[in-house]
């Protein structure tokens, strides 16, 4: 079985790994990663050429195409792939306007019933400025295109509130991204990551997860891609999931069938579980990053055949689970990462890193030096996982790992899971 897995990030290895562990599974990967390699094989064409994606995985007859970033599934990959007759996990460009528009997200969320944010939209900055001027603060000012998760300012006063709607209107710090702002209640609780496989008609969750998008410890600084991850959350879990599938899930996907939207592969919600109930704070239309590495890597199953049978209609076949144990995920961050971000340092530690036992160790902005060793070759650069029975001691063999690695200017938070309960209510199978 060819397989050819699109992206080249930590999320994207998380893939490739598991992927590779599929009975007479061959992997490939665009560009790959200095630690790809060791799973699949790397092929020069970026994540982001559509065309090229389509030639090759046409001509090369894949039985399967995953893809794992949103800006291709946004381009229309998916559609290409199917009108080419190539088996695709990912939803079709009209689905995947859940994540690249916040504005259509709300509107399909609205029409669908399902509980989010009060938001308004703009797309003239002094309508926005003067709605930021009188509303209640905190608020949040988004983005409504994407922007790779930076895009979204928690605002804790007003000027921080004006400053980031300049920020992305005026300044155009996002790009295209920023050409319209969706301003959105703030909301209170915890947050949760909930995702789930579907097939347009079957829904089936995955095992949930927990993210960590500030830059410093204690929930500081600005947003990132996210800084770690732990699965599962105690807020999600087989006592309320299928109530999450039910009115969160299923509502959505109803309402885009009824738009002649038929939405295959994982659909995110980004969820805040408030005093009146959980809450949806974004949908993605992809596996999270970097909740795809422990979420994956509790993963049991065929995961080629799980996605052959979410592409083509067949979830209810699938047959997979999640490993009892917890995964805590660490990231490693390049300096000056989420801004500009210095590049090009070699990376010691990696093989000592990962003789721990139960430790994986993902790529993620990592690239091959002139001695074919890795270098730092993006913001975000690893992502150290690890299992255990309870998060006290995967956040052990996580931090241990990551001391054991090094790279000039590497940052990292020492908190991640750090508030999580180490019990075990809530944090079986989903």
């Amino acid at each position: 079985m060819k397989i050819l897995v699109v992206g080249n990030g930590g999320r994207e290895h998380a893939m490739a790994r598991k992927l590779a562990q599929s009975p007479g599974a061959t992997v490939f990967i665009t560009t790959g990663n200095a630690g790809t390699d060791e799973v699949a094989t790397p092929i020069p064409i970026k994540p982001t050429d559509v065309d090229a994606i389509v030639r090759f995985a046409a001509a090369e007859r894949f039985d399967l195409v995953a893809v794992g970033p949103e800006i291709p599934l946004a381009a229309g990959l998916a559609d290409r792939l199917v009108e080419a007759g190539v088996t695709v996990f990912g939803p079709v460009a009209a689905a995947a306007r859940l994540e690249a528009s916040k504005a259509f997200s709300h509107e399909i969320m609205d029409a669908a019933g399902v509980p989010s944010a009060r938001t308004h939209t703009f797309t003239d900055l002094d309508a926005a400025l003067d709605h930021l001027s009188t509303c209640p603060v905190p608020v949040v000012v988004k983005a409504d295109g994407l922007a790779a998760g930076k895009g979204v300012v928690v605002a804790m006063t007003r000027d921080q509130a004006l400053d980031a709607a300049r920020s992305f209107m005026a300044d155009r710090t996002m790009g295209d991204a920023g050409d319209m702002l969706v301003i959105e209640e703030f909301l209170q609780g915890e947050e949760a990551s909930f995702m789930c496989l579907t097939d347009g008609r079957t829904i089936r969750p995955l095992a949930s997860a927990r993210d960590h998008k500030r830059i410093f410890d204690g929930d500081r600084g600005p947003n990132t891609g996210g800084m770690g991850a732990y699965s599962p959350t105690p807020l999600v879990g087989p006592d309320n999931s299928p109530e999450l599938v039910e009115k969160v899930m299923r509502p959505v996907i109803d309402e885009l069938a009824r738009r002649g939207i038929e939405y295959r592969g994982v659909l995110y919600a980004g969820l805040m579980m408030t005093a009146d109930g959980p809450k949806v704070l974004e949908f993605n239309c992809r596996f999270g990053d970097p909740e795809t590495q422990p979420v994956l890597t509790r993963f049991r199953g065929d995961l080629a055949a799980t996605m052959i049978a979410t592409a083509t209609g067949r979830l209810e076949e699938a047959v997979f689970d999640f490993d009892s144990r917890v995964a805590v995920c660490v990231v490693a961050a390049a300096p000056g990462y989420p801004g500009k971000v210095s590049t090009g340092q070699s990376i010691s530690g990696l093989r000592d890193a990962a003789s721990i036992p139960d430790v994986f160790i993902y790529h993620a902005g990592t690239s091959k030096g002139p001695d074919s060793m890795p270098v730092v070759s993006g913001g975000r650069v690893l992502a150290v996982t690890a299992l255990a029975d309870d998060f006290a001691a995967a956040r052990e063999l996580a931090y241990r790992a990551m001391d054991r690695i090094d790279f000039a200017g590497i940052q990292f938070r020492r908190d991640i899971a750090a508030s999580v309960s180490t019990h075990r209510e809530n944090t079986g199978k989903p």
